[in-house]
């Protein structure tokens, strides 16, 4: 008998073979795989008790903390669907998403209290909203907290052989720049079979330490909800991106790996206290989210100890697709490696990825031609939550399109050069802003940067940078033209610098470009 492919059996088997490990360290509360899972088949109980029904949509808005990886497990003990919300939306993005997916159950935290009173006249399906941590300040709430609504709830335990693994189990749903967010729907099969592909891929082991520093709220985690757990690894939680704060767990905890984007790299390496703390036990950074670079992958494994590498993924992919880890027999000086090291990387197991051209034939493996990249494999989405036409649109041909620009070199290695929608045509040019900032990066003093179209006159638009230096350094605008132009094509280089405090991110740490294009217009008679 063929049994069902579905993340509850990786719990099933951390119970079983790991019952007495370390399941989750969050704040001063730790769990056993024993109790975790107790933990996970009461909250299914509760949500039984609260009438939901098989495929009902269950909702978080919570920062990364044990009871958010529960319901990983617990809501699909009862047979519902998880709705993890970003916490940084507003109001009514949060409205539409909780109207669209017809969310039953709002599970929040304390703090976002002000924010679900600010939505909730404006839901419809809602019927339970239960407060996360300590007692509910608001009449409109359960009476009782999450902690104490488990206590008196019974464990389900679902039977795995019953699960269609085709059924959707999570629903995720991507930002919104032109349009309204889409509701991506990974199926029980895609989020077990990317658990086992990515514990494979980046060779987890039972003794895996991971601190969750990417928000549980996106992208699925990650994968890391389900192959810490797979293995019996140890999950660390920690409620914010704070530097002194994941020093503090890396050497407490004794972490392995955590995955990071770039900006969030970029301040583990430029914290001024860094040293103070025991980094020893830090094995592996995994970049992602954001293309890296060369530069901050050195930094990363001079200033921090590890070996750093690069993946990447979408939503839409469970998410993971790439990894950058340097394969067998591939000679390269350390530059070398830390420019593989920086590209996206060569597939994982189970998923295929192609770089295709305009008619959908393979562009040359030369590592130079760009084209899209498509990909079709075990994470791979059932399609967008009531949206069969664009579903159809990006699964054209049977791949699915990513909206991502790359090159492929004769290794199998993936580098993206940019979004469809961020390369600039300056001139009858293609420039891929993600090339521009990689220069920009390389420069000593730039702590960060990012590279935008603006609107010119004669060239129809050119790239524009904006740029962070790092703390107690400088840099001026002619200095930075000028190290662009000792290595790009003067086409290529940005008209024009502006220097900021800081750049504006996403709730995950991308940098929010459509944010930096608002007004901005470069003049004529900028120099080419």
């Amino acid at each position: 008998m063929n049994i069902p492919l579905t993340p509850l059996r990786c719990l099933r088997h951390a119970e079983e073979q790991f019952p007495d490990n370390t399941a989750v360290v969050c704040d001063n509360v730790r769990f056993t795989y024993k109790q975790f899972a107790e933990r996970a088949g009461r909250l299914g109980g509760l949500l039984l008790g609260l009438g939901i029904e098989p495929g009902d949509r269950v909702a978080l808005l919570s920062s990364n903390c044990h009871r958010l990886l529960e319901a990983y497990y617990g809501v699909l003990e009862a047979g519902a669907v998880l709705l993890p919300l970003n916490i940084r939306l507003a109001p009514p993005e949060l409205a539409f998403i909780l109207n669209d997916s017809e969310a039953k159950v709002l599970f929040f935290e304390r703090q976002f209290l002000p924010v679900a009173d600010a939505f909730r006249h404006s839901i419809g399906t809602v019927r339970s909203f239960i407060q996360l941590d300590t007692h509910p300040q608001a009449d409109w709430a359960a009476p009782q907290p999450y902690d104490e609504l488990l206590a008196g709830a019974s464990r389900c335990k679902r039977d795995v052989t019953e699960v269609d693994e085709n059924s959707t189990a999570e629903l995720f749903y991507t930002s919104g720049t032109s349009a309204n967010p889409k509701g991506v729907m990974l199926s029980h099969r895609n989020i077990y079979l990317h658990a086992v592909n990515t514990a494979i891929a980046l060779r987890s082991a039972e003794d895996t330490v991971n601190l969750h520093t990417i928000p549980l709220f996106h992208a699925n985690g990650w994968g890391s909800a389900h192959a810490v757990t797979l293995v019996g690894g140890k999950h660390v939680m920690i409620h914010q991106f704070v530097p002194a704060e994941v020093f503090r767990l890396i050497a407490s905890e004794g972490v392995h790996d955590c995955c990071l984007v770039p900006t969030m790299a970029a301040a583990l390496v430029n914290f001024p206290e860094r040293e103070k703390y025991d980094l020893r036990s830090l094995r592996r950074i995994l970049l992602g989210g954001a293309a890296s670079n060369p530069t901050l992958v050195r930094e990363v494994e001079s200033k921090l100890g590890c070996r750093a590498i690069s993946g990447y993924g979408l939503t839409e992919t469970s998410p993971v697709l790439t990894v950058s880890f340097m394969k067998l027999g591939i000679e390269a000086t350390d530059e070398e490696r830390f420019a593989r090291q920086a590209m996206a990387g060569a597939a994982i197991p189970g998923a295929e990825l192609r770089v295709v051209d305009e008619e959908e034939n393979d562009v040359p493996a030369d590592g130079k031609t760009v084209g899209q990249v498509v990909t079709r494999g075990d994470g791979v989405m059932t399609g967008y939550w009531r949206q069969p036409e664009e579903t159809e649109h990006v699964f054209r041909g049977g791949w699915f399109h990513t909206g991502d620009l790359g090159v492929i070199d004769k290794h199998g290695y993936v580098l993206i050069v940019d979004r469809a929608k961020d390369i600039i045509i300056s001139g009858g040019e293609n420039i891929s802003s993600l090339e521009v900032e990689r220069t920009i990066a390389s420069h000593p003093a730039v702590y960060e940067a990012a590279v935008v179209a603006v609107p010119h006159e004669k060239w129809g638009e050119v790239p524009k940078a904006f740029v962070v230096v790092r703390p107690g350094m400088k840099a001026t605008e002619a200095e930075l033209l000028e190290h662009c132009r000792s290595q790009l094509a003067r086409y290529k280089c940005p008209q024009s610098v502006e220097f900021l405090e800081g750049l504006p991110k996403t709730g995950t740490g991308k940098i929010l470009k459509r944010e930096l294009r608002k007004g901005v217009t470069v003049p004529v008679q900028s120099a080419r």
